[in-house]
């Protein structure tokens, strides 16, 4: 898997990182979230991975495979994205952009995008499409809050009014910026992307100009409070994406594509045997995942939910998890135990955190 890009730039500049240099925080984690909710938050996504699909058929070829639309958008505007089984259950999530006529982005998950090729690969017969790894020359940063844009607008002259899921590319230090507005953790958020020769001067502009870092823990604090799942954590291929709260990442109107007439039946009919709910928990010891909600339920003890993901919310002064719970069981302030142990797990709204990009309907 590719490692950011910024590693040693934030080991000397005194972040404290884990075993697997992910930067846990780079000063205050308080500082770090009040910067994310009402300031301008600055994440380190260097390691993702970037896939160029280029060709005459190229729209029409990922339009047919992938979950949201991709023939109608315009040269300069991209979306969220998924590619599904044939059993309506996810695959892969990245964000898709059209660069070019012929030429669209997939920026995925960090380490996958091989995987997505490979994955791609498997559905061309004889369209006119081609496949690159351009994981090398992907470099992308995030400004999270509601002063992300402006920032963006003063550091490289990014439109003021650009619109969620535009992309635009803009002069800067004798290279360019791709600039596209993306939710980042549930937030509003803006990428950035130089490429590696200029990421860090980047980087160090964005802090000149105010932006404040932020590392794993307090990303796991905005999107915990959000409610936005997140893939091989909270979302797997036993997944369907109603049930990982992924509405903005599919279409129901767009036709066919793989995995569709589940995902529309879903809609139509309802079905979901669980759904990705935020819970307030009695400790604030962090709280596994895989960890086990069990509630009385005609007179016996059962299991009806699974914690994925968990963090310390600052709105609530309270640890707080993501958890898969079953149907009839989702209703706000439905308390259940944790584990077999005394601590409690209560259903709470979503989003917890104000300026946050709300989720779909709760599913109570």
């Amino acid at each position: 898997m590719k490692n950011s890009i910024l590693t040693s730039l934030h080991r000397e500049r005194g972040a404290q990182l884990a075993a697997d240099d992910r930067v846990l925080f780079f000063q205050d984690v308080p500082d770090e979230y009040r910067a994310a909710a009402s300031g301008t938050a600055l994440v380190d996504l260097t390691d993702r991975g970037l896939v160029e699909v280029r060709g005459a058929e190229a729209a029409v070829f990922l339009h047919r495979l992938l979950a949201n639309d991709v023939r109608n958008l315009s040269v300069g505007q991209g979306n969220s994205n998924l590619l599904l089984d044939a059993k309506g259950k996810v695959r892969f999530q990245f964000e898709v952009a059209r660069v070019a006529d012929d030429v669209f982005e997939l920026s995925t998950e960090p380490g996958e995008a091989a995987a997505v090729v490979k994955a791609l690969e498997m559905y061309r017969f004889s369209e006119k499409v081609a496949f690159v790894d351009a994981t090398e020359r992907h470099a992308p940063l995030a400004l999270v809050g509601p002063h992300a844009l402006a920032f963006a607008e003063r550091l490289v002259g990014a439109n003021a009014e650009l619109a969620a899921g535009a992309r635009e590319v803009r002069p800067w230090q004798g290279g360019e910026v791709a600039v596209a507005r993306i939710p980042y953790a549930g937030s509003d958020g803006v990428r950035l992307d130089a490429g590696p020769a200029l990421v860090e001067r980047l980087w160090l502009a964005l802090l000149e100009l105010g932006a404040q870092p932020i590392g794993h823990i307090v990303d796991d604090i905005l999107r915990v409070e959000a409610g936005a799942a997140r893939a091989r954590v909270d979302v797997d291929e036993t997944i369907y994406p109603q049930e990982a709260r992924l509405e903005r990442a599919f279409s129901l109107d767009k036709g066919c594509y793989i995995g569709q007439e589940v995902v529309a039946k879903i809609d139509t009919y309802g079905g979901l045997n669980k759904r990705l709910c935020a819970l307030r928990v009695s400790t604030d010891d962090p709280v596994p995942r895989g960890a086990r909600l069990m509630r009385l339920d005609d007179g016996e003890w059962r299991d009806l939910g699974v914690v994925t993901s968990w963090a310390y919310s600052f709105v609530l002064d309270a640890g707080l998890v993501l958890a898969y719970v079953k149907r009839r069981h989702q209703t706000i302030g439905t308390e259940f135990r944790l584990g077999d142990g005394p601590q409690t797990a209560t259903i709470v709204p979503l989003p917890v955190r104000a300026n946050t990009v709300t989720p779909a309907s709760d599913g109570a």
